[in-house]
């Protein structure tokens, strides 16, 4: 059983306990009941983030109004027309349904989720078949090696108590060449112990999240190369409770790109990777490998 050196209070977390504020409180974001929450919500929420206007006008009003990301990684990930693309943690399904806006209709997008208000929200917003949603964990992903092109995640991986494995699950599902596009609240001081024993706030995304620099060396692990990295201004916590923990531990929105490295000779040929060949070798043909940064990740 592989440990979690991500987080190493984590332990102190009652897991059954978590699992049941995270099903409580994403069940109310996907009835929109009337709660206090730790965290926005909705459509204002995605515009704030930087998701454009005329994106969101595409997508079902129910999903929109469901949305509880910490960021816009769209951009990062460069999705086009015919891929295949994963969604770790997928919710009511609006980046589920933005991805298949752009990879349209010779592409796919699957959403994974453990919240059966959620997944129903998603499945009657549904509109073809290129889109499917699965009650699945994102430790533990029931695909083969190699299904994606893309993995995208928003505001869910800090929700692990086992980090490492969740990108260790990303990098196997991704084909060579593939990219793994997020975005995630990371901290820039470990969370005290007292803190992480504490499942409404993990649930709030606030108590998992790692600290910056043990997050990058969780997808370094997972034989995923980091190559740009961007903050999220547009994201606040809600309730005083978070932003006085946040504050506390320099908790803060953040989106990156990864690629998994095709390893190949420069003499074979390259077989077909699907829609996303020509912007995997892009992204691995940018510059060094040291990752572009628009806000430094740790300090």
């Amino acid at each position: 059983m592989q440990t979690n050196t991500t987080f190493p209070t984590a332990g102190s977390v009652d897991r059954r306990e978590l699992d049941r504020h995270i099903a409580e409180m994403y069940r109310d974001v996907a009835n929109e009941a009337r709660r206090d929450l730790h965290f926005p919500t909705g459509r204002r929420l995605a515009e704030a983030l930087g998701y454009p206007t005329e994106l969101l006008d595409q997508l079902p009003a129910d999903a929109v109004n469901s949305f509880a990301g910490v960021g816009y990684h769209l951009g990062l990930a460069r999705l086009l027309s015919g891929e295949r693309v994963l969604d770790l943690g997928s919710g009511s399904g609006m980046d589920v349904f933005a991805a298949a806006a752009k990879v349209g209709p010779r592409g796919s997008v699957t959403g994974v989720d453990i919240t059966p208000e959620q997944l129903a929200r998603a499945r009657r917003a549904r509109w073809d078949e290129t889109v499917s949603f699965h009650n699945a964990r994102i430790e533990e992903l029931p695909f083969e090696d190699g299904s994606f092109d893309t993995v995208i995640s928003n505001g869910v991986i800090n929700l692990s108590a086992d980090k490492r494995r969740v990108f260790a699950e990303a990098a196997r599902v991704l084909r060579p060449g593939g990219r793994l596009a997020l975005a995630d609240i990371v901290t820039e001081r470990q969370i005290a112990a007292r803190t992480a024993c504490q499942a409404d706030l993990w649930a709030a995304c606030i108590a998992g999240a790692s600290q910056a620099d043990l997050y990058r060396e969780d997808i370094a692990a997972a034989g995923l190369e980091l190559r740009q990295v961007q903050g999220n201004p547009g994201y606040r916590f809600t309730s005083e409770r978070a932003r006085r923990t946040s504050d506390r531990y320099g908790a803060r929105s953040i989106s990156l790109l990864a690629v998994k490295p095709i390893r190949a000779s420069r003499h074979t040929s390259h077989p077909d990777l699907g829609g996303g060949a020509d912007a995997a070798r892009a992204a691995q043909e940018e510059g060094s490998t040291t990752p572009k940064t628009t806000e430094e990740v740790s300090k």
